[in-house]
């Protein structure tokens, strides 16, 4: 029976979205806007010269983002002998949901929850019910904020008060950090996931558990995070799978994005790195007919918020060289299907995700170009592939 490998490059979109002036985001290309720093020059940190991704260009990875943009791709030229094409997406978000469950087979049909961008940012009945939960008597932050920037910022006073840091972002998100061992790592899980009903009731996304180690000027966040996100409103694809009583396996975040929803077996790591042993390991491993879905969270999470440009080139050039050694041991039957959720352009002002388009390359089919297509498409076209009912409205470019 046919297996399947769908492989989420967090946040590596490639521009020309149709509505990206609708979100404050036209002109931008996460792929694009890299490609063009390292040709010229300007992300020389760790790595040197154009950007470098035979195997993943090599499917059609520049090409896709020529189709999607089309804007030039420097050191992304070659002839496609994959399949390939660019996807767009319905959902009234950027954001990692929005984009998985979508590709799943299924558009968010409601508007998500933000909080507004100001301090306070959120209302008070909220910040009570935080502080009954946590049993504290305030909490800190209250903001839009960085991760990372929030925790050097109040990490000394969470520790000297034990109050816990709640901030947000422009994602439908609400994040709650504390240190693993002054405030507790399973009270600060607890923590969110006693509060999650009550923010998924009101359409906010996701409650993210962020915890964090060290001292004051030393503070680090853990691999330790937990996700717990609003389920799906409808069955996905791992849903359909799992009712055509296929084995499905969910690497890295996948789990947390579904309410480990149709997931026979879930793989999590410390980085990417580790999610991509995994990856190899269930290419050898994984059952006929089966379904893997994969994120690699760390284009986003390490380099497109904090605008790193030499940072996100070199994630790139290292998932493309582990993504060769993967491809060359795919079996016969074997699709794998590699793709983005959103954008996060690291050259665009401001910290946060943007609304481009994605690439759909494909490794199992043959040479030949999708065109553009919708990200409900994928799901379609990887359950025809294996042979199990689609759900959704998308359609197979299989």
């Amino acid at each position: 029976m046919a297996r399947a490998f769908l492989i989420v490059m967090d946040s590596v979109g490639i521009g020309g979205a149709p509505d990206a002036a609708a979100f404050g985001d036209a002109g931008s290309n996460t792929l694009g806007h890299i490609a063009a720093a390292c040709a010229a020059g300007r992300a020389e940190v760790g790595r040197s010269g154009p950007l470098r991704l035979p195997h993943l260009d090599a499917l059609g990875l520049g090409a896709a983002c020529r189709l999607a943009s089309g804007a030039e791709v420097p050191g992304l030229t070659a002839v496609p002998r994959g399949f390939w094409g660019a996807a767009s997406e319905v959902s009234p978000g950027k954001d990692t949901p929005s984009g998985h469950w979508e590709l799943a087979g299924v558009p968010v049909p409601w508007d998500w929850t933000y909080f507004p961008d100001t301090q306070p940012a959120f209302p008070p009945d909220l910040v009570a019910r935080v502080c009954a939960l946590a049993g504290t008597d305030g909490i800190l932050g209250n903001c839009h904020a960085s991760g990372t920037a929030i925790i050097d910022r109040l990490g000394a006073e969470h520790l000297r008060t034990g109050w816990p840091i709640c901030y947000t972002s422009a994602d439908s998100v609400f994040q709650i950090a504390a240190h693993e061992e002054a405030f507790g790592l399973e009270r600060l899980i607890a923590l969110c996931q006693a509060l999650a009903p009550s923010l998924h009731a009101m359409k906010v996304g996701r409650v993210i558990a962020r915890p964090f180690v060290g001292a004051p000027g030393s503070f680090a966040r853990t691999a330790n995070r937990r996700d717990f996100a609003i389920a799906p409103p409808a069955p996905t694809l791992l849903d359909w799978a799992a009712g055509a009583g296929r084995v499905t396996h969910a690497i890295g975040k996948i789990g947390d994005i579904f309410s480990h929803r149709g997931i026979s077996r879930l793989h999590k790591g410390k980085d990417d790195a580790a999610l991509f042993d995994h990856l190899d390991r269930l290419v050898a491993e994984a059952e006929p007919g089966s379904l893997t879905f994969a994120n690699f969270v760390e284009f986003d999470s390490l380099y497109g918020h904090r605008r790193d440009v030499s940072g996100y080139a070199r994630a790139l050039e290292r998932f493309d060289a582990r993504a060769g050694a993967f491809l060359a041991r795919l079996q016969p039957g074997d699709l794998a299907l590699f793709t983005a959720d959103h954008g996060n352009d690291p050259t665009f002002p401001g910290t946060e995700h943007t609304r481009e388009r994605v690439p759909v390359l494909i490794a199992g089919k043959g040479a030949g170009e999708i065109g553009l297509c919708a990200f409900t498409d994928v799901a379609t076209s990887l359950a025809a592939h294996l042979d199990i009912p689609a759900q959704g409205p998308g359609r197979s470019f299989l």
